[in-house]
């Protein structure tokens, strides 16, 4: 555990209390999972907001138990001595609404009928999250954060922090993300739920969990796998390489890639809820930071605080011109921006698989923001 935050628990906020959603519908009580790392400054200024992709969770850093193999999904990044350093920074991470991993999703009980949610839960928005983090940093006492940091998903999350709370937020650090889904992500998560809605143990979202739709889950979940890759990591990673275990001529026979887009799949169906999957790729694909603004213009008008961003070059998901987009309209308002277009060949995971390309630019640009 060198340069480890340790061991580490999840902890449960519960808000008896309804949120407004951008549908307008109310969801409560609400409940949030989350995970702090490091200690928080007498004056509460050292403050950093760790988000998380798609299937993300709480789980940012550390380990749960002595034993437990894999740390936090963001372990090379938090903890002391690295680039969020928990020596200076108390980190927090919180699962969002909508998800599996302990805050409040279509798997929870609706209190209305004392069964879960499941379709009965409403749609949410990107800002639904945001705002259900606000009342979780109310109850910590905390009204200031130092930077909001977060990739893919977590790059949205950070956007709308600075727009929507810009009296709070001293900085924004997007990655790998995008200003609004396009219409090739929206897509691919169209066959994703196509997958799921034609497996028939689905039945329309009323499964039971010790019996989830797992064929459309996996072929779902593959889908999306086959995005965050690129051209350059397969081939460099499998080639055209055939299975060891077939014979290439027998036609159920799989190449190397297909065995790996296999039993990544596999591996998913134990660790995520199926409705929860659905749910956060409706609100990727209704991302747009203009929502409920007259224009771009004026919903990044309203971001107050110095932004870096990061793109990497071989991400067709949510490629670079993407991020640019924003980047050259917050210079056109002549805001603080930053932005750093990273030389990968891992596809949008790069944020995940090479974080020491970024990671220099990133301490410098925190070092700013609070030296040491």
């Amino acid at each position: 555990m060198e340069n480890s935050v340790g061991l580490v628990k999840t902890e449960y906020a519960e808000f008896d209390t309804e949120l407004q959603l951008e549908s307008g519908r109310l969801l409560g009580p609400l409940t949030l999972a989350y995970e702090t790392y490091g200690v928080l400054n007498p004056d509460k200024s050292n403050v950093i907001l760790a988000t998380h992709a798609w299937t993300g969770d709480a789980h940012a850093a550390g380990f749960h138990t002595q034993d437990e193999r894999k740390p936090g999904w963001w372990d090379n990044m938090i903890g002391p001595g690295k680039v969020l350093d928990t020596n200076r920074f108390f980190v927090i991470c919180s699962n969002t609404i909508g998800s599996c991993k302990g805050s409040t999703g279509p798997t929870s009980t609706n209190p209305r009928t004392g069964r879960p949610y499941r379709l009965s839960f409403p749609v949410i928005m990107v800002r639904d999250m945001v705002r259900a983090q606000k009342l979780l940093l109310d109850r910590l006492g905390i009204t200031s954060l130092l930077a909001v940091v977060g990739g893919s998903m977590g790059a949205m999350q950070a956007l709308e922090w600075g727009i929507n709370f810009p009296e709070m937020v001293r900085a924004i650090v997007p990655i790998a993300g995008t200003g609004r889904t396009s219409p090739m992500a929206i897509a691919l998560n169209a066959l994703a739920r196509q997958a799921i809605y034609n497996d028939p143990l689905w039945k329309k979202g009323n499964y039971q969990p010790e019996h989830p739709p797992a064929d459309g889950l996996s072929l779902a979940r593959a889908v999306g796998h086959i995005s965050f890759l690129s051209d350059a990591s397969m081939l460099l990673k499998f080639g055209r390489r055939f299975s060891v275990r077939d014979g290439m001529f027998d036609f159920f026979g799989k190449f190397e890639i297909e065995r790996y887009l296999d039993y990544n799949g596999g591996n998913f169906i134990d660790r995520f809820d199926t409705n929860a999957f659905l749910y956060l790729a409706k609100a990727l694909d209704l991302y747009d930071v203009s929502w409920n603004f007259d224009s771009l213009t004026e919903a990044l008008g309203r971001l107050s605080c110095p932004s870096l961003w990061f793109a990497f070059t071989s991400d067709w998901l949510y490629p670079p011109r993407q991020t640019e987009e924003l980047v050259h309209e917050l210079e056109r308002l002549n805001k603080p921006v930053e932005y750093h277009l990273i030389e990968s060949d891992y596809g949008h995971d790069s944020f995940l698989v090479e974080p020491e390309k970024f990671i220099p630019y990133l301490k410098k640009f925190l070092d700013k923001l609070a030296p040491a």
